[in-house]
C-alpha cells in the first residue's frame, strides 16, 4: 500500500469531521462510533430526551452497513476502491439530504432520522474497510485506542525501552489521532459557518483517499 501514513490521516479526518458535525447537527447522534450512542440511550432513558428513535435505529444501520461492505469484498477481492465510491456517494446523499432538510422541524422528525442515518452508513463503510482494505493502518474512526498505544510507546521510550518498535507505532498511530482532532474541529466550526455544507470537506479527503487507491493499482 502506498502512502500508509497519508491514508491513515485523511481517513481520520474524514471520521472525526463527520462524527463531530453529526454529533452537533444531529442531537447528539455520533455516526463514526455508534457503541458511544448506547451512552446516550441509557442516558435518554433517565430523562426526557430529544433524539432517541435515531440513535435507536443507528445500531442496525451501522450493523447492516459493516455485513453489506464486508459481503461485498468477500465477493469482490479487488473491489476496494468500489468501497470508497460508496462512501462517498453516501457522503454525498447525506450532505444533500441535510441541506434540504434544515432546519428539522423535531429531533425525532422522520427528516432528522433519515439524515442521521445517511451519516451513520457511510461512517459504517469506513469501519468495515479500516478492518479489512486498511487493516495494517491505525484505526481510524475510534481513537481511544489509538491514544492508548500512544501513551505506553512514549512512557516506554523515555525509559529506555520500545526501542525502533515503539517509534514505528508512534509514526502509525501519531498523524491518525492528529488528524481526527483536525477533523473534529473542521466539522464544527464548519457546521457553524456553513451547515452541512461543511461536509464538502471529508467528502474531498474521502476522494483524496481514493486517487490514492487508484494510483496503487
Amino acid at each position: 500500500m502506498r502512502h500508509p501514513t497519508l491514508l491513515g490521516a485523511l481517513l481520520a479526518f474524514t471520521a472525526g469531521a463527520v462524527d463531530t458535525l453529526g454529533f452537533i447537527a444531529l442531537f447528539g447522534l455520533f455516526s463514526a462510533h455508534v457503541t458511544g450512542n448506547f451512552v446516550l440511550i441509557g442516558a435518554a432513558l433517565t430523562h426526557d430526551a430529544a433524539g432517541l428513535i435515531g440513535k435507536l435505529l443507528a445500531l442496525p444501520v451501522f450493523v447492516a452497513g459493516v455485513a453489506l461492505t464486508r459481503l461485498y469484498l468477500l465477493r469482490h477481492a479487488a473491489g476496494g476502491r468500489w468501497v470508497l465510491v460508496a462512501q462517498v456517494g453516501l457522503l454525498a446523499l447525506c450532505m444533500a439530504a441535510g441541506l434540504l432538510a434544515v432546519p428539522f422541524s423535531h429531533p425525532d422528525s422522520p427528516a432528522a432520522i433519515l439524515v442521521g442515518l445517511l451519516a451513520v452508513a457511510p461512517m459504517a463503510v469506513q469501519n468495515a474497510a479500516s478492518r479489512t482494505l486498511f487493516a495494517s493502518l491505525a484505526p481510524t474512526t475510534v481513537m481511544t485506542g489509538n491514544v492508548t498505544q500512544i501513551v505506553i510507546d512514549l512512557v516506554d521510550l523515555a525509559k529506555g525501552q520500545g526501542g525502533a518498535d515503539a517509534r514505528g507505532r508512534l509514526k502509525k498511530f501519531l498523524p491518525a489521532v492528529l488528524a481526527f482532532a483536525a477533523g473534529a474541529l473542521a466539522g464544527a466550526f464548519g457546521f457553524l459557518h456553513y451547515g452541512f455544507w461543511a461536509l464538502g470537506a471529508p467528502l474531498l479527503t474521502t476522494l483524496a483517499v481514493l486517487a490514492l487507491m487508484r494510483q496503487g493499482e
